[in-house]
């Protein structure tokens, strides 16, 4: 591959917009969109939505995400609804189709005190969301208003996901996103890349899991063994879970918290064991999600009743042909760039699992260069935005020219299924 001066012209044109690049995603970071915060999210998909008619040809359409439940600290089964995604889609009869996934929630809750942007002594921004992913919405957008103006364009149709709940899981929009992967060829995601630039190679699958325990209330001192206390049967359980730990390679199972009980001189009759698992492959997923049921069938004594809810959200997302294909050619993209391109595995999960495992050959740290995410140390360097969004510039203009054989590396990954 080299650049050609219609490339070169694309290149060009994202260097112009360098500026608002990043002045839009100190804009985008100081509105709050944490998961939960349903007025944050909605005043930043209208901003979105208004961005994104600024893409010529390009039809804008909000898509409802489905429901789920959530599990309370008391055991309580709750009905839950989300904000909705934006798809932004251009040419959908052309023969190669790319898609770009992204997400426009946080970790960060509307009481949180990490709520605005600065710019440290070093220069790197320091904010909410400015490297995950709200810079990498930005670089997104800035590489396919740039890419519009390839004459080669009418090769390529493209579709944007934009969605509301990638930090707890993807529950609401996992489905449209394996629709969009399902049919699409190559796609690209903007998760950050790692504080060097490196991106993220093979990942881990995830589960997420919310165990009831219900006993038996009972006075603690007239009538203790009357009861059947539900804290201590969640312990004795969190405790079996934890020594899954060690049993198969690269499986991980972290109980994050137990909820329940009450006053001290009452036996509980509630509790909840939350936890989450990290498998490296398929058999390993499918042994920790039966191990964990087994567990989950039977009380670790009599007066328990036991109810899990959750289990595997996301596939592992192994280098397969497909994706060892993709990395080597956005490898050699870099280099026309002069970027350096090196990757490694993950044990973190994102949208790029679920685009694998619905088909689709995926980069999912293509984002600006940053660290220290889900924390409020979280930064990205301004000059990474100029350079990530041409380097998915670069991926386009070579995806449309057909020296990244977007057919070839579909093909590869469904031999693989």
């Amino acid at each position: 591959m080299r650049i050609e001066p219609q490339d070169q012209a694309v290149l060009d044109h994202v260097a112009a917009q360098g500026d608002a690049i990043v002045a839009r995603t100190i804009d985008w970071a100081n509105i709050n969109s944490g998961s939960r915060n349903a007025a944050g999210l909605a005043r930043m998909l209208d901003v979105l939505e208004v961005q994104a008619r600024r893409l010529p040809d390009a039809a804008v359409e909000r898509l409802a995400t489905q429901g789920s439940t959530t599990v309370a600290d008391n055991g309580a089964v709750i009905p839950e609804s989300y904000a909705d995604a934006l798809k932004i889609s251009t040419r959908p009869e052309a023969p190669i189709q790319v898609v770009l996934t992204g997400h426009y929630d946080t970790v960060f809750p509307a009481d949180s005190a990490f709520q605005t942007v600065v710019t440290r002594a070093d220069g790197a921004l320091n904010g909410p969301g400015v490297a995950d992913m709200k810079g990498g919405i930005s670089v997104m957008l800035a590489a396919l208003e740039a890419f519009e103006t390839h004459p080669d364009k009418a090769r390529v149709g493209w579709t944007v996901l934009l969605s509301p709940d990638e930090e707890i899981g993807s529950p609401a929009s996992a489905p449209l996103l394996a629709e969009l992967g399902a049919r699409g060829h190559v796609g690209l995601t903007y998760e950050p890349a790692l504080s060097d630039g490196t991106l993220a190679g093979e990942r881990k699958g995830s589960g997420n899991f919310h165990l009831i325990v219900t006993g038996k209330a009972a006075h603690a001192g007239r009538a203790f063994h009357e009861g059947a206390n539900a804290v201590a049967g969640a312990a004795m359980i969190a405790a079996r879970l934890h020594g899954l730990n060690g049993q198969r390679e690269g499986v991980t199972v972290n109980v994050a918290k137990i909820a329940g009980g009450g006053p001290l001189n009452v036996v509980a009759d509630n509790a909840v064991v939350r936890f989450n698992v990290r498998v490296p492959d398929a058999q390993a997923s499918a042994w920790i999600d039966e191990t964990v049921r087994a567990i989950a069938a039977e009380p670790p004594f009599p007066g328990l009743t036991l109810d899990l809810h959750g289990g595997m959200t996301r596939a592992p997302k192994p280098m397969d042909a497909s994706q060892t294909a993709l990395f080597h050619a956005v490898r050699d993209a870099g280099e026309l760039l002069g970027q350096t391109i090196a990757w490694k595995p993950s044990g973190g999960v994102c949208e790029g699992n679920n685009l694998h495992a619905a088909g689709l050959p995926n980069v999912d740290t293509l984002g600006v260069v940053g660290g220290e995410i889900h924390s409020d140390q979280e930064f990205a360097w301004p000059a990474s935005f100029v350079e990530r969004a041409q380097l998915s510039a670069l991926i386009l203009c070579k995806i449309a020219s057909g020296e990244i054989d977007a057919l070839k590396l579909k093909q590869l990954r469904l031999e693989t299924m």
